[in-house]
């Protein structure tokens, strides 16, 4: 029987530092992303997709606020959901060559996933995610006054929106990806995190503004889809003790008592590495098998256990 993963991409994977995030500069990441996916699914592992859309969001809140005047604003939620559907669009038709190049017999598919969150969660209390563009004070403040936003002054750049960031709590799509994921198809699947919701007494849902960590989200699409493995991708070899410093440190195969240890110690900034451990982590404490961090280029062979950080219970 073939193993499944949960394969959580990295920004990078769609748009890297120093490009305008063009059509054609976002597809051409994808075509070279999805060449490295289909590496593990031609070595016989089931693979569910998940992506980063915090450029992508960022833009359309960018047009959003440049049309204001002409075209009404779309809420936090709508904006997600457009970015999900766009970046699934791409994936599913570069999938879909590669597979035929492949000679393998499979069909991609984007579901656009909705992520629910608790009403009662602090995060919504406490925005501290920021969003969309900047502005000079006096614009930030008047937007305060009118529509009762957070914002605040980011690091001396100017003044920007603010929104929670609550705790995945379920996946509501769950079902149908497992469901397509037991009949062959690779699916694409809570992009950026989903799209935060909150469930009414009556069962239906309703969208808010609000941002989920795209590496909690995709750890637990991973336990709601029962993978067997969890991979986070980004653009670095392995986790680091001391990054960035002399005594720099790769690890290999470590165990969770270890990383726990590390992350007491404060080596995983919470602007990058942070979430990710803490994803891959939660996964292997929930039951999974092995979680893994390593860079997109050596995506197969940190599947198949020689490269990437490797994090196991013992």
């Amino acid at each position: 029987m073939s193993k499944r993963v949960v394969v959580a991409l990295g920004g990078n994977a769609i748009l890297q530092r120093g490009q305008k995030g063009t059509e054609a500069d976002q597809r051409e990441n994808v075509r070279k992303t999805v060449a490295q996916i289909v590496k593990m699914i031609e070595a016989g592992y089931e693979v569910v997709l998940t992506h980063g859309n915090g450029p992508q969001v960022g833009a359309i809140l960018i047009q959003n606020e440049a049309g204001r005047g002409s075209v009404p604003a779309m809420p936090m939620d709508v904006c997600g959901a457009e970015s999900q559907g766009f970046i699934g669009y791409m994936f599913v038709q570069e999938f879909k060559k590669a597979l035929i190049a492949h000679g393998l017999d499979k069909e991609p598919i984007c579901i656009v996933t909705q992520v629910e969150v608790s009403s009662e969660d602090p995060a919504f209390a406490n925005p501290t995610k920021p969003v969309g563009p900047f502005y000079d004070e006096a614009t930030a403040k008047a937007r305060i006054e009118s529509s009762g936003e957070s914002w605040i002054e980011d690091a001396g750049r100017g003044w920007r929106r603010v929104v929670p960031s609550p705790k995945p709590i379920n996946i509501v799509e769950r079902k149908a990806v497992r469901e397509l994921a037991d009949n062959g198809y690779v699916v694409v699947a809570s992009g950026g995190g989903g799209i935060p919701v909150v469930k009414s007494s009556d069962g239906s849902y309703g969208g808010v503004e609000a941002v989920i960590d795209k590496d909690l989200a995709g750890e637990l699409l991973a336990q709601q889809v029962d993978a067997d493995l969890f991979m986070i991708l980004t653009d670095v070899p392995k986790v680091a003790l001391r990054y960035g410093t002399p005594d720099e440190e790769w690890l290999g195969k470590v165990t969770i008592d270890e990383m726990k240890v590390y992350q007491s110690e404060g080596h995983f900034k919470a602007g990058s590495m942070g979430p990710k451990v803490s994803a891959a982590m939660a996964f292997v404490m929930n039951g999974g098998s092995r979680a893994v961090i390593a860079s997109l280029d050596q995506a197969l062979e940190a599947l198949e256990g020689t490269e990437g950080t490797q994090i196991v219970k013992n």
